[in-house]
């Protein structure tokens, strides 16, 4: 299976803020989505960086929470590790478990073209066990 199965499936939709706003504003939004990680990216849609709930939290424990009025840009992780909608879900999570991280944004010609989790690779390689299993099964009673 690859991530452009799973955005097929969950949808390309992507929580975002731009780099210029405030943690405050990250917290707002991160917590307003139910999500764990925004991409930092401006109308472009190319990706600058990514924070996330732990990104948060390691600074307010750091700093305390007068950094809530920082920008984004100076806490987000600008190094981001991105995939491809041909990318199979083993190699993305090779990639996030080596990582250590949880959000991978997909990216399609240099822009922003959907997020995956770890939550969604396992879902999806579930899925993909259960087939394999029922196939076997078929052809073993066939």
């Amino acid at each position: 299976m690859i991530v452009a199965h799973i955005l097929n499936q969950k949808g390309r939709e992507v929580a975002t803020i731009e780099p210029q706003q405030t943690l405050t504003a990250a917290v707002s939004v991160l917590s307003g989505k139910k999500v764990g990680a925004l991409v930092v990216a401006g109308s472009d849609l190319k990706i600058q960086g990514i924070i996330s709930e732990r990104d948060v939290v390691k600074m307010l424990g750091r700093t305390g929470p007068g950094c809530l009025n920082d920008a984004v840009s100076k806490h987000m992780t600008a190094k981001v590790v991105t995939c491809a909608g041909d990318d199979t879900i083993d190699e993305v999570m090779r990639r996030m478990t080596e990582g250590r991280f949880r959000h991978m944004p997909v990216e399609r010609d240099g822009k922003l073209d959907g997020i995956i989790s770890i939550g969604d690779v396992v879902k999806a390689r579930l899925q993909q066990l259960a087939q394999e299993s029922e196939a076997l099964r078929a052809y073993i009673n066939g």
